[in-house]
């Protein structure tokens, strides 16, 4: 049985923090437990802020811009875009809300790598297998709502493919692919929500089996040859 399990206390995030070390004093973390890290604190962590005057909408497009490698969309002050990282969301991910005033987060250079990271220190300090997901909300294409989604990984799969295994019919499986992370990112949010200032959720019971070297950008990001919509 999967538990979620919000982690509270953790203070205010500065750069240069390790959120490795302000999760392990904040909770029991055991063997096999999935961290879901909000994007937020692992962008202030690693000091991805940019003073911005949030009135001045031109310096908002123009960070924007900045953040982007291809526009997709641009109305009525909304621009969908396409970031480094191969993600495509509205404003590049360009982030002015639960950042102090004056200033924006920005996506971080490298999410996997940031999951990377955090999964290490925990096994350094701690010899614990455990996963790591950097969480981010997005909207998504043809439905209305927001949901939390995966933008980094480490140490749990990104992707389970199930193709050439069976269903309860017994009928073999032929294009089934889930995106465990993706689950793992809204199932964790559920638990945090968006105005309860729990940055971190630990996910526990999870299938030993999922538990490997993983990447978004590399098992998650659809690459531009084969998607049908850009």
């Amino acid at each position: 049985m999967i538990s979620l399990i919000p982690v509270e206390g953790i203070p205010e995030v500065c750069p240069g923090d390790e959120i490795a070390d302000l999760v392990l004093r904040a909770a029991e973390v055991a063997h096999h437990d999935i961290l879901v890290v909000t994007q937020k604190i692992v962008s202030k962590a690693e000091g991805r802020l940019v003073a911005i005057d949030s009135d001045d909408l031109e310096a908002r497009r123009r960070l924007v811009l900045s953040e982007s490698t291809r526009v997709l969309r641009d109305r009525e002050g909304l621009i969908i875009s396409e970031t480094r990282h191969g993600f495509v969301c509205a404003n590049a991910g360009v982030d002015l809300s639960n950042v102090g005033q004056g200033q924006a987060a920005l996506l971080p250079v490298d999410p996997d790598r940031s999951a990377r990271y955090i999964r290490d220190a925990i096994r350094a300090r701690h010899g614990l297998t455990v996963g790591v997901v950097i969480s981010d909300t997005f909207g998504r294409a043809w439905r209305n709502g927001l949901t939390d989604v995966a933008i980094g990984c480490a140490g749990i799969a990104a992707v389970i493919d199930l193709r050439g295994t069976t269903d309860a019919s017994g009928r073999e499986l032929a294009v089934t692919e889930v995106c465990i992370a993706d689950e793992l990112a809204g199932a964790a949010e559920l638990a945090k929500g968006k105005s309860s200032a729990i940055p971190v959720v630990i996910v526990r019971g999870a299938n030993p089996a999922w538990f490997r070297e993983s990447s978004v950008r590399e098992e998650i990001v659809r690459p531009y040859g084969r998607d049908l919509f850009r």
